[in-house]
Protein backbone atom coordinates (compact mmCIF):
# COMPACT_ATOMS: atom_id res chain seq x y z
CA UNK A 1 0.00 0.00 0.00
CA UNK A 2 2.65 2.05 1.00
CA UNK A 3 4.88 1.12 -2.43
CA UNK A 4 1.46 2.61 -4.40
CA UNK A 5 1.16 5.59 -2.38
CA UNK A 6 4.89 6.26 -3.90
CA UNK A 7 4.35 5.62 -7.09
CA UNK A 8 1.11 8.01 -7.19
CA UNK A 9 2.92 10.85 -5.88
CA UNK A 10 6.28 10.57 -7.70
CA UNK A 11 3.78 10.53 -11.20
CA UNK A 12 1.67 13.28 -9.96
CA UNK A 13 4.62 15.41 -9.17
CA UNK A 14 6.55 14.66 -12.67
CA UNK A 15 3.18 15.54 -14.36
CA UNK A 16 3.35 18.64 -12.67
CA UNK A 17 6.91 19.51 -13.46
CA UNK A 18 6.66 18.25 -17.26
CA UNK A 19 3.33 20.36 -17.61
CA UNK A 20 5.43 22.83 -16.06
CA UNK A 21 8.40 22.82 -18.57
CA UNK A 22 6.18 22.48 -21.28
CA UNK A 23 4.57 25.81 -20.40
CA UNK A 24 8.09 27.51 -20.57
CA UNK A 25 9.28 26.02 -23.30
CA UNK A 26 6.61 25.25 -25.67
CA UNK A 27 4.88 27.88 -28.25
CA UNK A 28 1.75 29.80 -27.23
CA UNK A 29 -0.23 32.52 -28.13
CA UNK A 30 2.17 36.17 -27.33
CA UNK A 31 0.48 38.32 -24.41
CA UNK A 32 1.13 41.76 -24.47
CA UNK A 33 4.12 43.11 -22.19
CA UNK A 34 3.50 44.56 -18.76
CA UNK A 35 5.56 46.87 -16.69
CA UNK A 36 6.06 46.62 -13.04
CA UNK A 37 6.31 49.98 -11.60
CA UNK A 38 6.23 50.33 -7.89
CA UNK A 39 6.19 54.07 -6.52
CA UNK A 40 6.43 55.46 -9.56
CA UNK A 41 9.93 53.38 -10.33
CA UNK A 42 9.68 51.09 -13.40
CA UNK A 43 11.06 47.65 -11.38
CA UNK A 44 10.67 45.01 -14.96
CA UNK A 45 8.90 44.01 -17.65
CA UNK A 46 6.95 41.02 -17.99
CA UNK A 47 6.84 39.26 -21.56
CA UNK A 48 5.77 35.77 -21.07
CA UNK A 49 3.36 33.67 -19.25
CA UNK A 50 4.26 32.10 -16.58
CA UNK A 51 1.97 28.94 -14.87
CA UNK A 52 -1.05 30.53 -16.60
CA UNK A 53 -0.61 33.98 -15.55
CA UNK A 54 -0.51 36.67 -18.18
CA UNK A 55 2.21 39.55 -17.81
CA UNK A 56 -0.60 41.01 -16.74
CA UNK A 57 -1.42 39.21 -13.64
CA UNK A 58 2.01 38.56 -12.81
CA UNK A 59 2.37 42.40 -12.60
CA UNK A 60 -1.03 42.89 -10.54
CA UNK A 61 0.08 39.95 -8.41
CA UNK A 62 3.68 41.03 -7.62
CA UNK A 63 2.11 44.87 -6.60
CA UNK A 64 0.56 43.44 -4.26
CA UNK A 65 2.92 41.06 -2.54
CA UNK A 66 5.46 43.79 -2.67
CA UNK A 67 2.66 46.69 -0.90
CA UNK A 68 1.81 44.39 1.33
CA UNK A 69 5.90 43.15 2.05
CA UNK A 70 6.51 47.20 2.05
CA UNK A 71 3.81 47.94 4.58
CA UNK A 72 4.77 45.34 7.27
CA UNK A 73 8.31 46.15 7.29
CA UNK A 74 10.98 49.24 6.47
CA UNK A 75 14.25 47.47 6.11
CA UNK A 76 13.64 44.41 3.57
CA UNK A 77 16.15 42.91 2.38
CA UNK A 78 15.83 42.04 -1.75
CA UNK A 79 17.84 38.53 -2.71
CA UNK A 80 18.12 36.31 -5.70
CA UNK A 81 17.07 32.29 -5.83
CA UNK A 82 17.57 30.92 -8.96
CA UNK A 83 15.59 28.32 -10.01
CA UNK A 84 16.15 26.07 -13.41
CA UNK A 85 17.02 28.60 -16.12
CA UNK A 86 14.57 31.41 -13.85
CA UNK A 87 15.79 33.44 -11.40
CA UNK A 88 13.53 34.54 -7.93
CA UNK A 89 13.47 37.68 -6.79
CA UNK A 90 12.68 37.68 -3.06
CA UNK A 91 11.69 40.78 -1.03
CA UNK A 92 12.71 39.62 2.59
CA UNK A 93 11.25 35.96 2.92
CA UNK A 94 8.58 36.29 0.21
CA UNK A 95 8.76 35.98 -3.31
CA UNK A 96 7.93 38.84 -5.14
CA UNK A 97 8.16 37.71 -8.81
CA UNK A 98 10.08 35.48 -10.91
CA UNK A 99 12.03 36.46 -13.89
CA UNK A 100 12.24 34.20 -16.92
CA UNK A 101 14.77 33.79 -20.22
CA UNK A 102 11.91 34.47 -21.97
CA UNK A 103 11.56 38.30 -19.96
CA UNK A 104 14.71 39.71 -20.95
CA UNK A 105 15.30 41.62 -23.74
CA UNK A 106 18.45 40.79 -25.33
CA UNK A 107 18.72 44.36 -27.10
CA UNK A 108 18.91 45.75 -23.35
CA UNK A 109 20.84 42.45 -21.48
CA UNK A 110 23.07 40.19 -22.29
CA UNK A 111 21.48 36.88 -19.95
CA UNK A 112 18.45 36.38 -17.73
CA UNK A 113 20.88 36.64 -14.73
CA UNK A 114 22.04 40.22 -15.59
CA UNK A 115 18.09 41.10 -16.40
CA UNK A 116 17.53 39.59 -12.74
CA UNK A 117 20.21 41.37 -10.95
CA UNK A 118 18.56 44.68 -12.57
CA UNK A 119 15.17 43.75 -11.25
CA UNK A 120 16.56 43.40 -8.15
CA UNK A 121 18.36 46.55 -8.02
CA UNK A 122 15.26 48.30 -8.70
CA UNK A 123 13.49 46.77 -5.94
CA UNK A 124 16.17 47.64 -3.62
CA UNK A 125 16.03 51.39 -4.80
CA UNK A 126 11.87 51.03 -4.15
CA UNK A 127 12.82 50.04 -0.58
CA UNK A 128 15.06 52.71 -0.15
CA UNK A 129 13.05 55.54 -1.75
CA UNK A 130 9.89 53.84 0.48
CA UNK A 131 12.27 54.43 3.65
CA UNK A 132 13.01 57.85 2.49
CA UNK A 133 9.29 58.96 2.05
CA UNK A 134 8.24 57.67 5.77
CA UNK A 135 11.12 59.81 7.48
CA UNK A 136 9.65 63.63 8.15
CA UNK A 137 13.48 64.61 8.17
CA UNK A 138 14.80 63.72 5.12
CA UNK A 139 11.41 65.01 3.01
CA UNK A 140 12.14 68.01 4.77
CA UNK A 141 15.82 68.09 3.56
CA UNK A 142 14.97 67.66 0.42
CA UNK A 143 12.35 70.71 0.37
CA UNK A 144 14.87 72.46 1.54
CA UNK A 145 17.05 71.78 -1.14
CA UNK A 146 14.64 72.37 -3.71
CA UNK A 147 13.56 75.69 -2.15
CA UNK A 148 17.44 76.34 -2.41
CA UNK A 149 17.55 74.96 -6.18
CA UNK A 150 14.61 77.64 -6.70
CA UNK A 151 16.57 80.51 -5.19
CA UNK A 152 19.51 79.93 -6.74
CA UNK A 153 17.39 79.77 -10.21
CA UNK A 154 15.35 82.91 -10.18
CA UNK A 155 18.54 84.59 -8.56
CA UNK A 156 20.28 83.71 -12.19
CA UNK A 157 17.46 84.80 -14.29
CA UNK A 158 17.50 88.07 -12.51
CA UNK A 159 20.92 88.41 -12.91
CA UNK A 160 21.10 87.59 -16.35
CA UNK A 161 18.13 90.35 -17.16
CA UNK A 162 20.21 92.59 -15.60
CA UNK A 163 23.94 91.85 -17.72
CA UNK A 164 21.15 91.97 -20.59
CA UNK A 165 19.84 95.73 -19.60
CA UNK A 166 23.27 96.76 -19.07
CA UNK A 167 24.86 95.23 -22.63
CA UNK A 168 22.18 96.48 -24.52
CA UNK A 169 22.92 100.13 -23.21
CA UNK A 170 26.83 99.55 -24.03
CA UNK A 171 25.96 97.81 -27.43
CA UNK A 172 25.65 101.09 -29.63
CA UNK A 173 28.73 102.32 -28.44
CA UNK A 174 30.64 99.36 -28.26
CA UNK A 175 29.59 98.63 -32.27
CA UNK A 176 29.98 102.40 -33.55
CA UNK A 177 34.04 101.86 -32.01
CA UNK A 178 34.76 98.66 -33.34
CA UNK A 179 32.85 99.20 -36.65
CA UNK A 180 34.88 102.91 -37.37
CA UNK A 181 37.98 100.77 -36.70
CA UNK A 182 37.02 98.71 -39.54
CA UNK A 183 37.70 100.80 -42.83
CA UNK A 184 39.13 100.19 -46.16
CA UNK A 185 39.78 104.01 -46.92
CA UNK A 186 37.39 106.19 -44.95
CA UNK A 187 34.59 103.86 -45.90
CA UNK A 188 33.01 101.82 -43.24
CA UNK A 189 33.37 98.21 -44.06
CA UNK A 190 30.42 97.22 -41.40
CA UNK A 191 27.01 99.38 -40.94
CA UNK A 192 26.30 99.82 -37.48
CA UNK A 193 22.70 101.00 -37.54
CA UNK A 194 22.61 97.58 -39.73
CA UNK A 195 24.39 95.47 -37.09
CA UNK A 196 22.63 96.40 -33.98
CA UNK A 197 19.22 94.37 -34.40
CA UNK A 198 21.05 91.39 -35.79
CA UNK A 199 23.31 91.57 -32.67
CA UNK A 200 20.15 92.28 -30.34
CA UNK A 201 18.26 89.18 -31.65
CA UNK A 202 21.44 86.94 -31.42
CA UNK A 203 21.45 88.01 -27.92
CA UNK A 204 17.81 87.38 -27.57
CA UNK A 205 17.72 84.21 -28.96
CA UNK A 206 20.55 83.10 -27.12
CA UNK A 207 19.25 84.54 -23.71
CA UNK A 208 15.73 81.99 -24.22
CA UNK A 209 18.36 79.35 -24.93
CA UNK A 210 20.17 79.94 -21.68
CA UNK A 211 16.43 80.13 -19.94
CA UNK A 212 15.21 77.05 -21.18
CA UNK A 213 18.34 74.84 -19.82
CA UNK A 214 18.30 76.85 -16.65
CA UNK A 215 14.73 75.75 -16.09
CA UNK A 216 15.17 72.37 -17.70
CA UNK A 217 18.16 71.66 -14.97
CA UNK A 218 16.02 73.25 -11.92
CA UNK A 219 12.85 70.57 -12.61
CA UNK A 220 14.71 67.94 -12.79
CA UNK A 221 17.05 68.57 -9.56
CA UNK A 222 13.49 69.43 -7.97
CA UNK A 223 12.37 66.33 -9.02
CA UNK A 224 15.07 64.41 -8.22
CA UNK A 225 15.04 65.60 -4.46
CA UNK A 226 11.47 63.80 -3.55
CA UNK A 227 10.92 59.91 -4.01
CA UNK A 228 8.04 59.82 -5.91
CA UNK A 229 9.01 62.66 -8.66
CA UNK A 230 12.59 60.61 -9.03
CA UNK A 231 12.30 58.91 -11.95
CA UNK A 232 11.13 61.71 -13.88
CA UNK A 233 13.95 63.75 -12.63
CA UNK A 234 16.66 61.29 -13.87
CA UNK A 235 14.98 60.62 -16.65
CA UNK A 236 15.21 64.57 -17.81
CA UNK A 237 18.99 64.35 -16.55
CA UNK A 238 19.51 61.40 -18.40
CA UNK A 239 17.83 62.99 -21.72
CA UNK A 240 19.99 66.06 -21.61
CA UNK A 241 22.88 63.78 -21.10
CA UNK A 242 22.04 61.48 -24.06
CA UNK A 243 21.52 64.46 -25.79
CA UNK A 244 24.71 65.81 -25.04
CA UNK A 245 26.67 63.11 -25.78
CA UNK A 246 24.65 62.69 -29.09
CA UNK A 247 26.01 66.11 -30.12
CA UNK A 248 29.52 65.90 -29.05
CA UNK A 249 30.06 62.62 -30.89
CA UNK A 250 28.68 63.99 -34.00
CA UNK A 251 30.55 66.64 -33.69
CA UNK A 252 34.37 64.51 -32.37
CA UNK A 253 32.67 62.34 -35.52
CA UNK A 254 32.37 65.28 -38.27
CA UNK A 255 35.50 66.96 -37.52
CA UNK A 256 37.94 64.19 -39.92
CA UNK A 257 35.29 65.34 -42.68
CA UNK A 258 35.08 69.09 -41.76
CA UNK A 259 38.78 68.52 -41.99
CA UNK A 260 38.92 67.07 -45.49
CA UNK A 261 36.08 69.98 -47.07
CA UNK A 262 38.25 72.70 -45.73
CA UNK A 263 41.17 71.40 -47.19
CA UNK A 264 39.20 71.27 -50.56
CA UNK A 265 37.75 74.63 -49.73
CA UNK A 266 41.54 76.28 -49.66
CA UNK A 267 42.39 74.10 -52.70
CA UNK A 268 39.51 75.77 -54.63
CA UNK A 269 40.24 79.09 -53.36
CA UNK A 270 43.72 79.12 -54.50
CA UNK A 271 43.27 77.73 -57.67
CA UNK A 272 40.49 80.32 -58.48
CA UNK A 273 43.17 83.53 -57.43
CA UNK A 274 46.10 81.52 -59.35
CA UNK A 275 43.40 81.39 -62.44
CA UNK A 276 42.71 84.91 -62.17
CA UNK A 277 46.22 85.61 -62.69
CA UNK A 278 46.64 83.23 -65.59
CA UNK A 279 43.87 84.84 -67.30
CA UNK A 280 44.70 88.14 -66.42
CA UNK A 281 48.31 87.33 -68.18
CA UNK A 282 46.38 86.13 -71.25
CA UNK A 283 43.96 88.95 -71.58
CA UNK A 284 47.11 91.17 -72.86
CA UNK A 285 46.54 92.35 -76.18
CA UNK A 286 48.07 90.16 -78.84
CA UNK A 287 47.70 86.78 -77.40
CA UNK A 288 43.96 85.48 -77.30
CA UNK A 289 41.22 87.33 -79.69
CA UNK A 290 38.41 86.31 -78.01
CA UNK A 291 39.86 87.24 -74.38
CA UNK A 292 40.17 91.01 -73.86
CA UNK A 293 39.02 93.82 -71.24
CA UNK A 294 36.03 93.33 -72.23
CA UNK A 295 35.79 89.25 -71.62
CA UNK A 296 38.26 89.16 -69.08
CA UNK A 297 35.99 89.50 -66.05
CA UNK A 298 33.06 87.41 -67.29
CA UNK A 299 35.98 84.88 -68.12
CA UNK A 300 37.12 84.88 -64.61
CA UNK A 301 33.63 84.30 -62.99
CA UNK A 302 32.96 81.57 -65.22
CA UNK A 303 36.32 79.51 -64.64
CA UNK A 304 35.30 80.35 -60.70
CA UNK A 305 32.05 79.21 -60.82
CA UNK A 306 33.55 76.20 -62.46
CA UNK A 307 36.33 75.60 -59.86
CA UNK A 308 33.62 75.99 -57.28
CA UNK A 309 31.08 73.74 -58.48
CA UNK A 310 33.88 70.92 -58.77
CA UNK A 311 35.18 71.68 -54.85
CA UNK A 312 31.31 71.10 -54.05
CA UNK A 313 30.86 68.04 -55.97
CA UNK A 314 33.98 66.69 -54.50
CA UNK A 315 33.52 68.24 -50.81
CA UNK A 316 30.19 66.92 -50.55
CA UNK A 317 30.90 63.31 -48.92
CA UNK A 318 32.48 64.70 -46.09
CA UNK A 319 30.51 67.25 -45.19
CA UNK A 320 28.14 66.65 -42.19
CA UNK A 321 25.55 64.40 -42.73
CA UNK A 322 25.33 64.08 -46.06
CA UNK A 323 24.33 60.65 -46.48
CA UNK A 324 21.25 61.28 -44.18
CA UNK A 325 17.76 61.26 -45.66
CA UNK A 326 17.03 65.00 -44.95
CA UNK A 327 20.54 65.38 -46.78
CA UNK A 328 19.56 63.18 -49.57
CA UNK A 329 15.76 64.77 -49.80
CA UNK A 330 17.33 68.60 -50.27
CA UNK A 331 19.64 67.13 -53.11
CA UNK A 332 16.67 66.05 -54.77
CA UNK A 333 14.35 69.05 -54.32
CA UNK A 334 17.15 71.25 -55.57
CA UNK A 335 17.59 68.91 -58.32
CA UNK A 336 13.99 68.98 -59.18
CA UNK A 337 14.14 72.97 -59.52
CA UNK A 338 17.03 72.59 -61.34
CA UNK A 339 15.75 70.54 -63.71
CA UNK A 340 11.91 72.13 -64.20
CA UNK A 341 13.75 75.68 -64.81
CA UNK A 342 16.80 74.91 -66.12
CA UNK A 343 15.73 75.26 -69.86
CA UNK A 344 14.98 79.22 -69.77
CA UNK A 345 17.88 79.59 -67.32
CA UNK A 346 20.42 78.14 -69.37
CA UNK A 347 19.18 79.41 -72.13
CA UNK A 348 19.46 82.95 -71.07
CA UNK A 349 22.47 82.37 -69.27
CA UNK A 350 23.95 81.04 -73.02
CA UNK A 351 22.64 84.16 -74.87
CA UNK A 352 24.36 86.15 -72.53
CA UNK A 353 27.49 84.33 -72.74
CA UNK A 354 27.35 84.82 -77.01
CA UNK A 355 26.76 88.53 -76.58
CA UNK A 356 29.91 88.72 -74.15
CA UNK A 357 32.52 86.74 -76.08
CA UNK A 358 31.08 88.01 -79.55
CA UNK A 359 31.04 91.64 -78.49
CA UNK A 360 27.72 92.13 -80.15
CA UNK A 361 26.80 95.01 -77.46
CA UNK A 362 29.01 97.40 -75.42
CA UNK A 363 27.89 99.45 -72.49
CA UNK A 364 27.48 103.26 -73.80
CA UNK A 365 26.89 102.21 -77.37
CA UNK A 366 24.05 103.32 -79.54
CA UNK A 367 21.76 100.37 -80.70
CA UNK A 368 18.18 99.42 -82.12
CA UNK A 369 17.10 96.41 -81.16
CA UNK A 370 13.76 95.20 -83.49
CA UNK A 371 11.68 97.87 -82.57
CA UNK A 372 13.60 99.37 -79.29
CA UNK A 373 16.17 102.07 -79.73
CA UNK A 374 18.31 103.35 -77.34
CA UNK A 375 21.73 103.20 -75.42
CA UNK A 376 23.05 100.23 -73.67
CA UNK A 377 23.45 100.80 -70.36
CA UNK A 378 24.27 97.00 -68.69
CA UNK A 379 24.91 93.63 -70.27
CA UNK A 380 24.06 91.18 -67.77
CA UNK A 381 24.58 87.46 -67.85
CA UNK A 382 20.53 86.73 -68.10
CA UNK A 383 19.41 90.66 -69.51
CA UNK A 384 20.19 93.76 -71.34
CA UNK A 385 19.63 97.12 -70.33
CA UNK A 386 19.21 100.38 -72.45
CA UNK A 387 18.43 103.44 -71.82
CA UNK A 388 15.83 105.09 -74.42
CA UNK A 389 15.73 108.47 -75.82
CA UNK A 390 12.81 109.41 -73.84
CA UNK A 391 14.52 108.10 -70.62
CA UNK A 392 13.12 105.08 -70.42
CA UNK A 393 14.77 101.91 -69.29
CA UNK A 394 14.12 98.96 -70.98
CA UNK A 395 15.24 95.33 -69.99
CA UNK A 396 15.43 92.76 -72.72
CA UNK A 397 16.27 89.13 -72.33
CA UNK A 398 19.43 87.99 -73.88
CA UNK A 399 17.88 85.21 -75.82
CA UNK A 400 15.35 87.76 -77.97
CA UNK A 401 18.59 89.79 -78.58
CA UNK A 402 20.28 86.50 -79.94
CA UNK A 403 16.61 86.33 -82.38
CA UNK A 404 16.61 89.04 -83.48
CA UNK A 405 18.69 91.57 -85.82
CA UNK A 406 20.45 94.26 -83.59
CA UNK A 407 21.55 97.39 -85.17
CA UNK A 408 24.46 99.10 -83.90
CA UNK A 409 25.28 102.90 -84.26
CA UNK A 410 28.25 103.52 -82.19
CA UNK A 411 30.68 100.43 -83.85
CA UNK A 412 31.37 101.87 -87.10
CA UNK A 413 31.73 105.92 -86.35
CA UNK A 414 34.91 107.35 -86.02
CA UNK A 415 35.80 107.95 -82.38
CA UNK A 416 33.35 108.19 -79.64
CA UNK A 417 29.27 109.21 -80.88
CA UNK A 418 26.51 107.43 -82.69
CA UNK A 419 25.07 107.18 -85.99
CA UNK A 420 21.62 108.83 -86.28
CA UNK A 421 19.71 109.16 -89.66
CA UNK A 422 16.62 110.56 -91.11
CA UNK A 423 14.99 109.96 -94.67
CA UNK A 424 12.55 112.29 -96.65
CA UNK A 425 11.41 112.21 -100.16
CA UNK A 426 11.20 115.16 -102.27
CA UNK A 427 9.82 115.40 -105.74
CA UNK A 428 11.68 114.87 -108.80
CA UNK A 429 11.06 118.82 -110.02
CA UNK A 430 13.70 119.34 -107.13
CA UNK A 431 17.35 119.34 -108.31
CA UNK A 432 18.89 116.40 -106.34
CA UNK A 433 21.86 118.97 -105.62
CA UNK A 434 19.69 121.22 -103.89
CA UNK A 435 17.78 118.66 -101.61
CA UNK A 436 21.46 117.38 -100.67
CA UNK A 437 22.80 120.80 -99.78
CA UNK A 438 19.70 121.59 -97.98
CA UNK A 439 20.07 118.34 -95.86
CA UNK A 440 23.56 119.48 -95.31
CA UNK A 441 22.34 122.67 -94.08
CA UNK A 442 20.16 121.38 -91.37
CA UNK A 443 22.61 119.00 -90.35
CA UNK A 444 25.12 121.99 -89.71
CA UNK A 445 22.66 124.32 -87.87
CA UNK A 446 21.97 120.90 -85.41
CA UNK A 447 23.82 120.87 -82.52
CA UNK A 448 25.38 118.21 -81.49
CA UNK A 449 25.73 117.24 -84.78
CA UNK A 450 29.76 116.51 -85.66
CA UNK A 451 30.98 118.35 -88.29
CA UNK A 452 34.05 115.65 -88.92
CA UNK A 453 33.09 112.97 -90.13
CA UNK A 454 31.16 115.05 -92.07
CA UNK A 455 27.12 114.69 -92.72
CA UNK A 456 26.41 112.45 -95.71
CA UNK A 457 23.38 112.02 -98.04
CA UNK A 458 22.23 109.08 -99.98
CA UNK A 459 19.63 109.08 -102.48
CA UNK A 460 18.57 105.15 -101.62
CA UNK A 461 15.49 105.00 -103.40
CA UNK A 462 13.71 106.15 -106.36
CA UNK A 463 10.10 105.49 -106.48
CA UNK A 464 7.72 106.32 -108.57
CA UNK A 465 7.24 109.93 -107.74
CA UNK A 466 9.86 110.97 -105.85
CA UNK A 467 13.33 110.16 -104.72
CA UNK A 468 14.33 109.21 -100.87
CA UNK A 469 16.96 110.78 -99.40
CA UNK A 470 18.97 109.37 -96.20
CA UNK A 471 20.59 112.14 -94.25
CA UNK A 472 23.40 110.55 -91.79
CA UNK A 473 25.76 112.32 -89.55
CA UNK A 474 27.72 111.70 -86.51
CA UNK A 475 26.48 112.78 -83.17
CA UNK A 476 28.60 113.77 -79.69
CA UNK A 477 27.87 111.19 -77.00
CA UNK A 478 28.59 113.42 -74.36
CA UNK A 479 26.26 116.24 -74.96
CA UNK A 480 23.17 115.91 -72.46
CA UNK A 481 20.49 116.01 -75.02
CA UNK A 482 19.31 112.34 -75.77
CA UNK A 483 18.92 110.72 -79.30
CA UNK A 484 15.01 111.63 -79.36
CA UNK A 485 15.89 115.53 -78.38
CA UNK A 486 18.29 115.63 -81.47
CA UNK A 487 16.72 113.99 -83.58
CA UNK A 488 13.49 116.37 -83.08
CA UNK A 489 15.74 119.52 -83.70
CA UNK A 490 17.24 117.58 -86.74
CA UNK A 491 13.76 117.31 -87.98
CA UNK A 492 13.18 120.94 -87.36
CA UNK A 493 15.54 122.62 -89.30
CA UNK A 494 15.50 120.39 -92.33
CA UNK A 495 11.40 121.87 -92.18
CA UNK A 496 12.91 125.73 -91.34
CA UNK A 497 15.52 124.96 -94.27
CA UNK A 498 12.98 123.58 -96.92
CA UNK A 499 10.87 126.53 -95.92
CA UNK A 500 13.34 128.99 -96.47
CA UNK A 501 14.06 127.81 -100.10
CA UNK A 502 10.50 127.02 -100.91
CA UNK A 503 10.51 123.41 -101.26
CA UNK A 504 8.02 121.09 -100.42
CA UNK A 505 8.75 117.71 -98.53
CA UNK A 506 6.68 115.08 -99.92
CA UNK A 507 6.44 112.39 -97.46
CA UNK A 508 4.70 110.45 -96.37
CA UNK A 509 2.61 109.76 -99.96
CA UNK A 510 2.34 111.24 -103.01
CA UNK A 511 -0.81 111.68 -104.77
CA UNK A 512 -0.26 114.45 -107.19
CA UNK A 513 0.94 118.11 -107.97
CA UNK A 514 -1.21 120.52 -106.00
CA UNK A 515 -2.19 123.77 -107.09
CA UNK A 516 0.15 126.05 -104.91
CA UNK A 517 3.18 124.48 -103.45
CA UNK A 518 2.83 123.27 -99.88
CA UNK A 519 5.63 124.96 -97.94
CA UNK A 520 5.81 127.59 -94.99
CA UNK A 521 6.65 131.11 -95.70
CA UNK A 522 8.92 132.52 -93.03
CA UNK A 523 6.41 135.22 -91.75
CA UNK A 524 4.03 132.79 -90.74
CA UNK A 525 6.86 130.54 -88.40
CA UNK A 526 5.95 132.28 -85.38
CA UNK A 527 1.95 132.66 -85.52
CA UNK A 528 -0.27 131.78 -82.42
CA UNK A 529 1.03 130.02 -80.04
CA UNK A 530 4.12 129.83 -80.96
CA UNK A 531 7.01 131.67 -79.74
CA UNK A 532 10.38 133.15 -81.11
CA UNK A 533 12.00 132.17 -77.68
CA UNK A 534 11.11 128.40 -78.13
CA UNK A 535 12.69 128.31 -81.55
CA UNK A 536 15.23 124.49 -80.56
Amino acid sequence: MRSRLLVVLFTVFGLFWSLQLWAEDSPKVVDAPAELKVANRSVVVFRATLLGEAPASRVKRAKAVIGEALDEADDLKVTLDPIMKSYMVLLGSRRAFIVTPKDFDATEFDSVQQAAEAAAEKLRQVVAETQEARSLHLILRSVGAALLATGIYLGLLLAMAFLRRKLLKKLPDLMHRHTQALKVGRVPLIDANFLYPLVSRVLEVLRWVIVLLLSYEWLGFVLSRFPYTRPWGESLNNYLLEVAGYLLQGILGAIPGLGVALAIFFIARGATAFSRRILRRMATPGTFNWLNHETLKPTQRLTSLAIWLFALAMAYPYLPGAGTDAFKGLSVLVGLMISLGASSVVGQAAAGLILTYTRTLRPGEFVRIGEHEGTVTELGMFTTSIRTGLGEVLTLPNSMITGTVTKNYSRVVQGPGYVVDTVVTIGYDTPWRQVEGMLLEAAKRTPGVLETPPPQVFQTALSDFYPEYRLVAQAIPSQPRPRAVLLSMLHANIQDVFNEYGVQIMSPHYLGDPQQEKWVPRDKWYMAPAQESKEP
